[in-house]
């Protein structure tokens, strides 16, 4: 019998001939951004973001976090960052505004890479130690479930004090609707015992962060505020009545409805934005 006849060298060879190539080596030093994917890096040209200017209502949140981007960038001591708070407020927008706003300052120097807090980031940190250059790694919308200890373990490692810590020239940014990240039962909150375990155990995670930053909902003004200026910059015109009853139908104030109602304006006025 050939060789080319056993099955299961046949079954090896058509397996082969399927398989996908190897991957190359993710460029670390060519993109602005990239998403990682957990086995490599789809970069990402150009990062879209709002200029930070357009980005109101937040200013105190704003100018923390594109001063702390812009010291990573920089070269400088930087944070990892806790944007946690009311959804819609631009947590997320505002990172990849403060990097853009770092690249300008710094060009080539910083880039901003997407993931997810499971066992993969490990390898994404060993491979960016090796770069000369700086990373913001974003975890976005991130909350652990009660029972899922081991990620907020292994995030808790990486912050600081693991022995896979993440590299000097990388910094991560979390943003969470809740500042605490990780879920309790009721019945665990309301234990009478020790109720000072309960919320040092709710904020082991966010004190590992050295700039935690909380976001509201936005005030009526603050809500007019950042329709204005959208609308400044785009050259479009408002009405604030009509502007407070978009707020009211979707039940809420916030950066994501105001923007929701600017891009309302701009196809009413047959505009693209």
């Amino acid at each position: 019998m050939s060789a080319g006849s056993d099955p299961l060298e046949r079954i090896a060879a058509a397996l082969e001939r399927i398989a996908p190539p190897a991957g190359l080596p993710t460029d670390w030093q060519a993109h602005p951004a990239y998403v990682w994917t957990g086995s490599g890096a789809r970069p990402v040209d150009p990062l879209e973001a709002p200029p930070l200017a357009l980005i109101k209502g937040v200013d105190a949140q704003k100018a923390a976090v594109a001063e702390n981007v812009l010291r990573l960038a920089g070269g400088a001591a930087a944070h990892d960052m806790l944007l946690w708070g009311a959804r819609g407020m631009g947590k997320s927008a505002m990172i990849r505004a403060a990097v853009r706003n770092a690249q300008a300052a710094h060009p080539g120097r910083i880039a901003l890479i997407q993931a997810a807090p499971d066992e993969s980031l490990a390898a994404l940190l060993g491979q960016l130690r090796a770069e000369d250059r700086r990373f913001l790694i974003l975890l976005d919308d991130l909350g652990f479930d009660a029972g899922d200890a081991g990620s907020a373990r292994r995030l808790r490692s990486w912050l600081e004090g693991g022995v896979e810590a993440r590299p000097a020239n990388v910094r991560l940014a979390v943003t969470s609707n809740r500042r605490a990240i990780v879920e309790r039962h009721m019945t665990e909150q309301d234990d009478p015992i020790n109720p000072r375990d309960v919320v040092d155990d709710r904020l082991a995670l966010a004190d590992r962060f050295g700039l935690s930053l909380g976001f509201h909902a936005c005030s009526q003004d603050d809500y007019l505020a950042i329709i204005g200026g959208y609308c400044a910059h785009f050259g479009l015109d408002f009405a604030e009545d009509d502007a407070l009853a978009w707020s009211k139908q979707r039940g809420g104030r916030s950066g994501r409805v105001a923007w929701q109602f600017v891009n309302e304006l701009a196809g009413r006025a047959g505009r693209s934005l």
